[in-house]
């Protein structure tokens, strides 16, 4: 007969409570290397514990953790004491911390910090050999796994920005013994292809053990002799590889790292609408400004234009005789004027005129003209010389200085 079969619920149940039974499980001290940890904003600290043989998972809740007086980070080694039970929801079994003492650095950290300043040495993380990544990226190369999330976060963001740019992938493992050729040969490959204009590789984040791949030092010196440029997106931002500092640049993810080799096409399209928009703005005030001075240009040699110079003469010919006219006529007025008065005083003194007033003039033999009674003698023959004709007359007597009016 059968037993009634039981939950999972239950089994988790049932194993949680043989744990807490057991004396050696319910309090514990144990010594391993820090991995994969993890400081939630919630005030938790989740991590694995591990040796070169094994790892466990490990938690250590906020009101535990309060007073730890150094600072926790993978690669260190400690002396945890606490609990081992299972996490139900998961059916995970770890340790629950309770205290945790520091017990020096762990083997793997330790040749991480040896290679990175071995490397750093030999001038492999120097800015000055950093190549600049292209601005309009037409194919983008990338080495990392096939099957892992940061392929498809790197795809998704890439169609997302840029999608005129092809992708190739060079699938490789991230992580294992095999990991680190594989990881050279993607790269060596698509740098040999000359097609490639960026190249990005990693993976998501995991613990030192996990990253171990893009901390070997054949993969950073295969990116150190890269002639295209590599972005290297391994892990979360905290994570931190030897292919991170070798790299021309380093993204905090692998979607990070598919913004930051791509452009925006979206903002790209509007950009160039307001730069075309400006430049024809500018373009129609330089052609507004232009034609202004262009007109006024056009003034200045219209007016130093040697045909516009002789109408303007012509016009000034055709004033300076219409002056010309004006003043003759006032000349001739003026003259006819001056001729009349001339004529006047002239008609005045004319001898005749005076015979028109009843005057008379005297005449000598000679017919001189006599005007004084010096030289003439009694009995001497004159003429008498009227309006209507001539009387001879004969010098009967001579009064000197006396004057007959008729009254």
């Amino acid at each position: 007969m059968k037993s009634k079969p039981l939950k999972v619920s239950e089994v988790n149940q049932y194993i949680k409570r043989v744990f807490a039974g057991d004396w050696l499980l319910s309090n514990m001290r144990v010594e391993g290397e820090i991995s994969n940890f993890k400081h939630h904003y919630s005030g938790h600290m989740y991590f694995s514990l591990k040796d070169d043989r094994g790892k466990i998972k490990c938690v250590m809740f906020k009101n535990d953790n309060k007073y730890i007086d150094f600072d926790i980070k993978d690669g260190i080694k400690v002396v945890c004491t606490g609990y081992i039970s299972i996490y139900e929801k998961e059916g995970d079994y770890q340790l629950y911390v309770k205290d945790i003492e520091e017990n020096g650095i762990g083997n793997l950290f330790v040749a991480f910090e040896e290679l990175k300043r071995k490397l750093e040495k030999e001038g492999l993380f120097d800015e000055s050999s950093k190549k600049k990544l292209p601005f309009f990226p037409k194919k983008i190369g990338i080495v990392t796994s096939s099957t892992g999330a940061a392929i498809k976060d790197i795809i998704t963001v890439i169609k997302r920005r840029f999608p005129v740019a092809n992708i190739i992938i060079y699938p490789v493992l991230v992580q294992g013994e095999q990991a680190p050729e594989e990881i050279c040969k993607g790269l060596k490959f698509l740098d040999e292809r000359e097609d490639i204009d960026v190249i990005i590789t990693g993976r998501g984040g995991g613990s030192i053990e996990e990253l171990f791949a893009f901390n070997d030092e054949a993969v950073a010196r295969t990116i150190f002799a890269m002639n295209t440029p590599v972005v290297s997106a391994v892990g979360h931002e905290t994570d931190f590889t030897i292919a991170d500092f070798v790299a021309d640049l380093r993204a905090p993810t692998p979607s990070a790292a598919a913004e930051i080799v791509t452009p925006e096409l979206d903002k790209l399209m509007e950009d160039l609408n307001n730069k075309c928009s400006k430049l024809c703005s500018n373009i129609n005030y330089l052609l507004s400004n232009n034609s202004v001075k262009l007109s006024y240009i056009k003034r200045s040699l219209d007016f130093n234009n040697p045909v516009y110079q002789l109408r303007e003469k012509v016009q000034e010919l055709d004033n300076l005789f219409k002056r010309l006219n004006i003043i003759m006529e006032k000349r001739i007025e003026f003259s006819k004027g001056k001729l009349t008065n001339l004529f006047n005083n002239l008609n005045f003194l004319n001898p005749i005129t005076s015979l028109n007033r009843g005057y008379s003039i005297i005449l000598d033999k000679n017919e001189n003209m006599i005007t004084t009674i010096e030289g003439i003698s009694k009995n001497d023959e004159l003429k008498l010389l009227l309006k209507d004709g001539i009387i001879n007359v004969k010098v009967i007597n001579i009064s000197k200085g006396e004057h007959y009016y008729d009254k």
